[in-house]
């Protein structure tokens, strides 16, 4: 597998470093470092491009004006020093939100998108090893409560609200709660199936009923999204194909 891939950014360590982040990936093929929109939209009509890493503020034209000009639209991912583009990116449909300063890690785990992406548009077949674990995953775990040990089915939690050194579970019975902080609670649960969206809040995506500005609507609660969480929310949804 081999992906076509370019980077479209009008400052000059900004590409550099996407440069050095793409050679380190095998089977990313770098086709070109272009640093105004024009020339970018001049190379991708021109030539087979199934990546683009794009900057979104750039003097010419932005990476939102380049990307509404292109009827056919290969694997996008945002890069940019500023946050408040994520839901644009979203409705733009992006396969990731990249804000810089970029880390490496980060960098590879929108790789990891970007390869189950073009998978899909592809048709390839994901490796028999990843369906394999996905096939024997547990679907529960037991935890204390009340002074029993109380098992917990993973497709029955709604949501987990923290409370100091507790958290509740909600389920469509009611709440369960045991004595966990919430990050160490989360790390129990399937991380494809659950997200923290807030520092007091984590939920079950499959029961996302609504999407609010603010909010994610679960079993008719308004759950908060926490500012530092809504890139994360909103990339999970995108990789999902929840939207």
């Amino acid at each position: 597998m081999k992906i076509n891939c370019i980077a479209v950014d009008d400052e000059p360590l900004a590409l550099e470093k996407m440069e050095d982040y793409i050679k380190r990936v095998d089977f990313l093929n770098l086709l070109g470092l272009i640093d105004n929109g024009v020339d970018a939209i001049n190379f991708i009509k021109q030539n087979k491009v199934d990546l683009v890493f794009l900057d979104i503020q750039m003097n010419d034209l932005s990476g939102i004006e380049l990307l509404e000009t292109l009827s056919v639209k290969p694997i996008i991912i945002f890069t940019t020093a500023y946050e408040n583009y994520a839901l644009q990116g979203y409705e733009l449909n992006v396969t990731d939100y990249l804000l810089k300063p970029i880390s490496f890690i980060r960098f590879l785990k929108s790789i990891d998108k970007v390869t189950e992406v073009f998978r899909t548009r592809n048709s390839l077949p994901i490796s028999e090893h990843k369906e394999e674990h996905q096939t024997n995953e547990q679907d529960s775990i037991f935890i204390k409560s009340e002074g029993k040990m109380q098992r917990i089915v993973f497709r029955d939690i709604l949501y987990i609200e923290a409370m100091k050194d507790y958290v509740k579970i909600w389920t469509p019975s009611g709440k369960i709660i045991c004595l966990s902080n919430i990050k160490n609670f989360i790390e129990k649960l399937p991380a494809s199936q659950f997200l923290r969206i807030h520092k007091s809040y984590a939920i079950a995506l499959d029961k996302i009923e609504a999407i609010k500005q603010k909010y994610i609507e679960i079993a008719g609660q308004d759950i908060p999204i926490g500012n530092t969480y809504k890139n994360l929310l909103f990339s999970r949804l995108i990789k999902n194909g929840m939207i």
